[in-house]
């Protein structure tokens, strides 16, 4: 198949092969990156792959309306490039049933937790091979997850982190470590969304921590939340530590947006 069927850009507008005459019977795959190299390869290479077909490729400009178009099985989108993880949560949020092997994944735990979070179907590292990827796609379609060692450690090492944070939580109703990290951002002025893109997640799941930091200190607004953290540090300690401090903000540290 000649790899300039296979979705090549043109302007704004991603050229896509019909599902009509594809010459493969396996998963059809979209390919979404900033690196016209790594497209163009990957493009070239998966086409040559007897078990997969190449519906289209672009960048990160493509709506999520030309990836429907296209009907792919999975799409390939690349994270390692500014931008991805972004693209990511917004193919997600308009089309949440779509198939995503996130590709270029860095093996540090804030990216790959923030790919957990999107629930992506599969991952593929910086390192990885064209067979890796290969496999990552007959995985998602089959709704299996694959990724690498280090990257599973990665992940269980999280769950083991909640896990024992909500213990924590259920034994004094003390906040978790992530809820500690949103109250300090909280009481810099920070937004839900400036929040969720400081710490790699998705804003939804910054307003659920919200909600839960205001039912354990039992106030009604999040303007109250630094007030009650520090009367209950000062009971509890007669002053507050350093530490205490650098999480509450100083007495000139903006009032937490309501938003």
């Amino acid at each position: 198949m000649d790899t300039q069927d296979a979705g090549r850009i043109v302007g704004s507008k991603p050229q896509t092969l019909p599902r009509s005459k594809l010459p493969h019977p396996g998963p059809t795959v979209f390919i979404v990156s900033d690196v016209r190299l790594l497209c163009d390869g990957l493009v070239l290479s998966l086409s040559q792959q007897p078990s997969l077909a190449v519906v289209g490729s672009a960048d990160l400009t493509i709506s999520p309306t030309h990836i429907a178009a296209a009907r792919p099985d999975v799409v390939l989108l690349d994270v390692g490039t500014p931008g991805g993880l972004d693209m990511l949560l917004a193919f997600r949020q308009a089309l949440p049933d779509l198939k995503i092997v996130a590709i270029a994944v860095a093996d540090v735990e804030q990216e790959v937790v923030a790919c957990a979070e999107a629930r992506v179907s599969g991952f593929v590292s910086r390192n990885g091979t064209i067979q890796d990827l290969v496999t990552a796609i007959q995985c998602a379609v089959r709704n299996e997850l694959v990724c690498s060692r280090r990257i599973a450690a990665l992940l269980f090492s999280r769950v083991a982190a909640i896990g024992a944070d909500r213990n924590h939580g259920r034994d004094n109703n003390a906040l978790t470590r992530r809820e500690h990290e949103i109250v300090s951002l909280m009481t810099q002025g920070l937004s839900n969304k400036e929040i969720a893109r400081q710490l790699c997640v998705q804003t939804a799941t910054v307003k659920n921590h919200i909600h839960s930091i205001l039912g354990k200190l039992q106030v009604r607004r999040r303007g109250e939340v630094a007030a009650r953290i520090r009367g209950s540090v000062l009971l509890r300690r007669g002053a507050p530590s350093q530490q205490d401090r650098h999480m509450l903000g100083s007495s000139h540290d903006p009032v937490p947006r309501l938003d």
